[in-house]
């Protein structure tokens, strides 16, 4: 006989985690402000279509609330980096075309056109295993081919893509897209941008009536002539500045918050955290918060003496990490703050308020991809829009 819980109103039914108190973080994506951002890129590359990245789960902000956001504001073409992520898209949108910009994989063609997919090829011998399969299932869904055009990663050789031509010229060759991808677009001085522009330009020559994708976020503001037929903007859609040297034209799309779990003081002499490293100058009111790098929040942004950290949001004023960020918690020099300004329970702001991914990437001695891409699961997600707000624990 198999043991089982009793239903008796005298025994609760099992504790789930939407249903504990939440004393981390709230994570609130502003699904408005992704979608503002998309329009402004469309609007930017105006003659090209404006597709959408939205892989690694839409840049941690959530895959299938995201994609639906997009294809509200107008967007048609998603790519994502796998299979995994083109189901979950399907799922949410059966009119979408979707790219999987890891190429194919091996024995899986069938998958690719149960989910109407098309693969990203960048490998000859990934296109002779592509065409077996078309072939064979009489697929005619399409696939895109990527040429590499200076970075040394994914995407065709030269001399590969070249022996591609004269199929290109001869009729049905199931090519849906042709695209390469830019090395240093984020740097608008950098030679090698107009040297993979030439290269990419002569094979979308070749590749007659096969449209053609080159520019990443950062690229769509190199001008008109790195547009093409498609735009990929992926960063810039979630608030990164895809124009370093220039203001963000992008609106912020995140913003983190994290609960004080207790206060303190310490006293002039005495150190905070592992290995004792930020050492306080005079008497200091402290907050612990609930959140370290096992929630992204990178423990290089810590302090020490005669180093400054990352800043937090208190009562709207900025306070400086103290110390190391561990696992589960930092702590942060709230002296400055009205004492019932930050009291235990309250929340403080980790990333928006003026506190940008940009700047977070800087203090992670990162990218602001890294850092959207690392945000923690174990957050409460808000996700606004003014059509509607949904909640996730």
């Amino acid at each position: 006989m198999s043991a089982s819980r009793s239903s008796s109103p005298h025994t609760p039914p099992p504790l789930t985690a939407s249903d504990l108190p939440n004393s981390g973080g709230v994570l609130t994506i502003d699904l408005d402000a992704i979608a503002a951002n998309w329009r402004k890129l469309a609007k930017t590359a105006v003659a090209a279509e404006c597709g959408a990245i939205i892989k690694a789960d839409a840049y941690g902000c959530g895959l299938t609330p995201v994609a639906a956001a997009l294809a509200q504001a107008g967007c048609k073409t998603f790519f994502v980096a796998d299979l995994a992520e083109a189901a979950i898209v399907r799922a949410t949108l059966p009119q979408a075309t979707i790219y999987a910009l890891d190429g194919y994989r091996p024995d899986s063609g069938q998958f690719y056109a149960d989910l109407n997919c098309k693969p990203v090829i960048g490998d000859i011998n990934e296109l002779a295993e592509w065409d077996a399969f078309c072939s064979r299932a009489r697929w005619i869904g399409g696939t895109a081919i990527h040429i590499d055009t200076g970075m040394n990663r994914l995407g065709l050789p030269r001399a590969d893509a070249m022996a591609l031509i004269p199929r290109i010229k001869i009729g049905y060759h199931g090519v849906t897209l042709l695209m390469s991808h830019l090395a240093s677009s984020e740097q608008a001085a950098n030679p090698a941008n107009a040297r993979q522009l030439a290269l990419f330009r002569d094979f979308s020559r070749e590749f007659l009536n096969v449209p053609a994708s080159l520019a990443n976020s950062s690229a769509i503001f190199l001008g008109p002539s790195f547009h093409f037929d498609i735009v990929r903007p992926g960063a810039a859609l979630y608030g990164v500045n895809p124009t370093p040297d220039r203001a963000n034209p992008m609106q912020p799309v995140v913003n983190l918050k994290a609960r004080i779990i207790q206060t303190r003081v310490a006293e002039r002499g005495e150190s905070v955290g592992y290995g004792g490293t930020w050492t306080a100058h005079r008497t200091t009111r402290l907050a612990i918060i609930a959140a370290g790098y096992a929630d992204g929040y990178f423990r290089s942004a810590s302090s020490g003496d005669g180093i400054r950290g990352a800043d937090v949001i208190v009562a709207g004023q900025r306070c400086p990490v103290a110390g190391r960020i561990s696992m589960d918690l930092m702590t942060i020099d709230i002296t400055d703050v009205p004492l019932q300004a930050a009291r235990r329970g309250d929340m403080v702001t980790l990333l928006g308020d003026g506190i940008t991914v940009d700047e977070l990437a800087h203090h992670f001695g990162t990218t602001g991809y890294e850092v959207l891409t690392s945000l923690g699961h174990r957050y409460s997600r808000i996700y606004k829009s003014d059509a509607a707000m949904a909640e996730t624990g």
